[in-house]
């Protein structure tokens, strides 16, 4: 479907981290007997990008935020990251990764959905999407395939790159697809978490020099769009802080917001 560009949000803070879960088995009869304060209430699905994704022993010191999201929720919200390296929303899709978490996925649970980084490779056709059309076409699958199956589907703008002009201002960089995905969730009620918007201004505060520490900057790479332990820590506090803004979490269902998370808490596990 097509929509107009609709107004940008905007809304809070900053830093986050760990290790994000990965998919469990469908749970025995014994486990369903365990008790409600031991077994997760709910699980939290990310479908995104390699900003979000889980990292290994080789990518270090590269880590994604949601292998930081978990340390911000408390046990009964589980964190499955499906995210993946080099996906837009439409290759997710084509890959059949959407479908792997529609499988899984129950009454009760959430589908963050963060897409733009590789949606705007133009040379790319197995990846690329047009802003108005084909991205917010996409994008309704992930939604209308979580509520099919009674889950709450939630879109996260895509988090910002390190970009700025002469003068220190913090660039904006995904031209139209934050504005596409701000439009379809207003058309289509579903939660916003405008982490676009708040990493921007997030960069904006810390300025040219210091967000060389979130970033990916090493002896031998400067990369400004993955983040180190403390990037991604600090995305993470934004997503956590926004679903809770937003109320797709609870109170009870959040941790650690304003709390110091020491970087030894993110590790790297061996490759899959």
């Amino acid at each position: 479907m097509t929509a107009r560009p609709a107004h940008g949000v905007g809304r809070r803070r900053a830093v986050a981290a760990l290790a994000s879960l990965p998919l469990a088995a469908a749970a025995a009869p014994a486990a369903l007997a365990r008790s409600s304060k031991t077994a997760p209430a709910s699980t939290l699905y990310i479908a995104g990008d390699s900003t979000a994704a889980q990292k290994y022993t080789d990518a270090a010191p590269e880590t994604g935020w949601g292998m930081a999201l978990p340390f911000f929720l408390h046990d009964r919200v589980r964190v499955a990251n499906h995210a993946m390296n080099g996906r837009s929303s439409k290759s997710f899709v084509d890959e059949g990764r959407l479908a792997v978490i529609l499988e899984a996925i129950r009454p009760g649970d959430r589908l963050l959905i963060q897409f733009a980084h590789n949606d705007e490779k133009t040379a790319d056709p197995t990846r690329y999407t047009e802003p108005w059309s084909t991205y917010q076409d996409y994008l309704k699958q992930y939604v209308d395939g979580a509520r099919s199956r009674g889950a709450r589907p939630v879109f996260a703008t895509a988090v910002e790159r390190r970009k700025f002009a002469a003068d220190g201002t913090a660039l904006p960089t995904h031209g139209d697809y934050p504005a596409a995905m701000r439009a379809l969730a207003e058309a289509e009620g579903v939660p916003l978490l405008d982490v676009q918007a708040l990493s921007l201004a997030l960069w904006q505060k810390l300025g040219v020099e210091a967000t060389k520490a979130y970033f990916n900057w090493t002896a031998t790479e400067q990369d400004n769009t993955h983040f180190n332990p403390p990037g991604a820590i600090a995305v993470a506090r934004l997503v956590a802080a926004e679903l809770l803004h937003r109320g797709v979490l609870a109170p009870r269902d959040v941790r650690r917001l304003d709390d110091a998370i020491p970087d030894s808490w993110i590790t790297w596990p061996e490759g899959p």
